[in-house]
């Protein structure tokens, strides 16, 4: 067995009714803390008002992060000196907010630490304490080291990465994430179900990443059919089992994408969404039947074999056989509202340069296999990209 490492936030909180104990492990860290949220401070105030007498500072995250974005907000972060950080939300609130924690004790420029584009320095100084608590079921961004953000001015989304940017606490309750909007469920569950299927047929697949992958996999995409075809009434108790699978799933996704590989999705998801500002989840749904068809022409051995048992899964789901697997996870995904990638702004004419900008991305040196500029050019046309 090859050697291998386990990276975690320093503890976890899992299961329905955890986010109850969030406030009072939050006052551990001081008394003076930014709570970052999406674009409603409401789905906050329950945090804000069990944290009554903490000096508090609510900074709105309306979209996944740009470098102005961040910016903005650490000025103010700063200038208000917080003992802690806490996100609230999506992946958005909580890469906003795990720069913010990395960032403001840093004192210097964002660009000196940012990958690809920036100068990719070691932070100088240990993070805040940063705590994550998800509201949606899909990036697994409370479990990991990154912060993704985005550059407009360079059509790109890089990341700031240390291994003290884990968080100090995740509280990972399904219930916040009940009354989550159908089409945020679609794409951020694609998501969440893309970075269990990735990580398990990746090259950089470990046994830990087994472990956590493996299971997942046909319970994540079960659990996501029931939410977006199923009863509607959050009090539905299938319903309710289903977002508890469905946060299952994007955790064990977080942790297994964190301590493995990914893949070409997320390759070429990170420059579409740098070139578009689509959102992550649903262009990561577009691409993984896609992705599973063509590295499933090219593989062979061990490779092929895994990539087998994840159309096993999707089957087991979705009916019909493993070889149309892929196909049918694309046109059920698309007949759930999913746009094309034309509908996004990815056309024919940009297949080319998002293929070469996807094909040195860090993401898709996880793939299980090497993929030619040609494969993904051929993934965004099957994707909807030639339409």
């Amino acid at each position: 067995m090859d050697p291998f490492s386990i990276e975690m936030p320093g503890r976890i909180l899992f299961g329905r009714g955890v986010a109850a104990q969030a406030p009072d492990l939050i006052r551990a860290f001081g008394d003076r803390g930014v709570i970052v949220h999406g674009a409603s401070f409401a789905r906050s105030d329950w945090l804000a008002e069990a944290l009554d007498g903490c000096a508090l500072m609510r900074w709105p995250s309306r979209g996944e992060p740009t470098l102005p974005d961040l910016q903005e907000a650490l000025g103010y972060a700063r200038a208000f000196d917080p003992l802690w950080i806490a996100g609230v939300g999506g992946g958005a609130a909580m890469d906003l907010g795990k720069a913010l924690a990395a960032l403001i004790p840093a004192a210097g420029d964002p660009l000196d630490h940012l990958e690809v584009v920036g100068r990719a320095r070691p932070l100088h100084a240990p993070p805040l304490p940063f705590v994550a608590i998800p509201t949606t079921a899909g990036t697994g961004a409370e479990v990991t080291k990154n912060a993704v953000i985005g550059l407009p001015d360079h059509g790109r989304k890089v990341s700031l990465r240390d291994h003290r940017m884990l968080a100090r606490l995740a509280v990972v309750d399904p219930a916040l994430t009940d009354d989550c909007p159908r089409a945020v469920t679609l794409a951020s569950g694609l998501d969440a179900v893309a970075q269990v299927i990735e990580p398990f047929v990746s090259c950089r697949a470990t046994p830990y990443t087994d472990a956590l992958t493996r299971g997942a996999m046909a319970p994540g995409l079960a659990a996501l059919v029931q939410l977006v075809d199923g009863p509607q009434d959050p009090a539905d108790e299938r319903r309710r089992a289903a977002r508890d699978a469905m946060a299952w799933c994007s955790l064990s996704g977080g942790l297994a994408l964190a301590n493995g590989g990914l893949g070409a999705v997320h390759g070429l998801a990170g420059v579409i969404g740098g070139r578009t500002g689509a959102a992550h989840g649903a262009i990561c749904g577009l691409l993984l039947g896609p992705a599973l068809n063509v590295n499933r022409d090219r593989a062979t051995g061990p490779a092929r074999a895994r990539i087998d048992a994840a159309c096993a899964a999707i089957a087991s789901v979705l009916g019909g056989s493993a070889d149309d697997a892929p196909a049918r996870l694309s046109d059920w995904a698309r007949g759930a509202g999913l746009p094309s990638l034309r509908d996004m702004g990815v056309g024919r004419a940009d297949i080319a340069a998002v293929a070469e900008a996807a094909a040195a991305a860090s993401s898709t040196r996880g793939n299980p296999v090497p993929l030619a500029t040609a494969d993904l050019a051929r993934i965004l046309d099957m994707a909807g990209a030639g339409e």
